[in-house]
């Protein structure tokens, strides 16, 4: 192994990053909001995700890969944080492996919550099966008090209770199915990418010219599934049939990049080269997806390679735009509210749907007001900071979801 590389990668500046943090509480906000809008009447067409024919996408169809990205920005991190907690190479692509899955559990079980389900073949209403199943998330992965993960007995309880509830779910038109992986949930599709992004990562060692490779490996992948070759092949059709994680892993792998680019402490750079090398790679980005786009339209829905790219590029200009303002000038941006949301991104992004379902299991309505016009606007805008004050609320007493 060369001197001063680790087995994941090169080091990177050790402590948190104010900068990504703001970014990833930023982002979770923002997602908090566009599902709050997302039942809000008469929107313009930018305020909503564009359907998934229409070659177009809005700022609210970013929201998703700018998640991603700052996934992927965390990456070299945490990976080297559990290094420096003396886990062995196999122990962290173990914890890996364990965060991943427990995103993909979570994921499915909220998806199979939303729709799929034969409420008269259940024995309870799915919004009281949805959230005792954010109960069992929390047995197996919650902490409080600040401290480590509950006890063991606490988590196979929690365990047990979701198997319980995979038992006794009812899908299909009659009630005839089970709980299946629909298409993942968000949490899921975020657990894929991760998962593969981290192998990747680790793969490549985490050199910057690695990722890149790989960022190029998972868009040749999207685009031999897409061959007239793999359609006539049943076999071939198996083997490409994972389109949509390879792209959602390229835009997670954009994020590793970008922290590699500026954060990469063996790398002789000026602050000027930088933001020098950033603004050539969203470039890079955004002329690729340009000339895919003729080909390939842009669409979140179906996971396009034009939509990745364009969303990964305005990604990687908006952290630099945060790294500029509070690493280089020193400015803080609303530090109160966001750290929190930052050090919790999990819980505040549960914590809409939680609402929800007790409202719902109580059959507790807004107003018609409240989903209308700008009104429906500000409300979400309310609605989000009050989830980053409760999750501050929490955070002071210690409930932490460490998955």
């Amino acid at each position: 192994m060369r001197a001063g590389k680790t087995p994941f990668g090169p080091p990177v500046r050790a402590g948190r990053i104010v900068s990504i943090d703001a970014f990833r509480a930023l982002t979770v906000l923002v997602m908090i909001i566009v599902n709050e809008w997302h039942g809000v009447a008469g929107l313009p067409a930018w305020m909503q995700h564009m359907p998934a024919d229409a070659d177009a996408m809005s700022f609210v169809d970013v929201v998703f890969p700018a998640f991603l990205f700052i996934v992927g920005m965390s990456v070299p991190f945490a990976l080297q944080q559990r290094l420096a907690q003396g886990d062995a190479p196999l122990q962290v692509q173990l914890h890996v492996l364990q965060r991943a899955l427990g995103l993909v559990v979570i994921g499915v079980f909220m998806v199979n919550a939303e729709s799929g389900f034969h409420q008269a073949s259940m024995a309870l209403p799915i919004t009281a099966w949805a959230l005792l199943s954010y109960v069992a998330a929390f047995l197996i992965w919650g902490s409080v008090r600040g401290g480590p993960a509950l006890a063991l007995g606490w988590r196979v309880g929690g365990v047990v209770l979701l198997l319980l509830l995979a038992w006794t779910y009812q899908g299909g038109e009659g009630g005839e199915a089970g709980i299946t992986p629909q298409w993942w949930g968000i949490l899921g599709l975020i657990g894929w990418a991760y998962l593969l992004a981290c192998l990747g990562f680790w793969l490549v060692r985490g050199g910057l010219p690695g990722v890149m490779s790989l960022i190029a490996l998972c868009l040749g992948y999207y685009l031999a599934s897409h061959a007239s070759l793999v359609a006539g092949s049943a076999s071939l059709s198996l083997l490409f049939g994972q389109a949509g994680h390879a792209i959602h892993a390229a835009i997670v792998l954009c994020g590793c990049a970008l922290s590699l680019i500026f954060f990469d402490s063996t790398a002789k750079r000026s602050e000027a080269g930088r933001f020098a090398l950033a603004l050539a790679f969203a470039m890079a980005l955004a002329l690729l997806a340009a000339l895919l786009r003729p080909h390939y339209k842009i669409s979140k829905i179906y996971a396009t390679p034009s939509w990745a790219l364009y969303s990964a590029a305005s990604c990687v200009l908006i952290f630099a735009a945060l790294y500029a303002w509070i690493e280089l000038k020193g400015r803080a941006f609303l530090p109160g509210l966001l750290a929190p949301v930052a050090a919790n991104p999990l819980v505040a992004y549960l914590i809409p749907f939680v609402v929800g379902a007790l409202l719902a299991l109580a059959h507790v309505q807004l107003p018609s007001v409240l989903r209308t016009g700008m009104a429906g606007i500000l409300y979400a805008v309310i609605y989000a900071l009050g989830v980053a004050v409760l999750v501050r609320w929490l955070a002071a007493r210690g409930v932490r979801l460490r998955i």
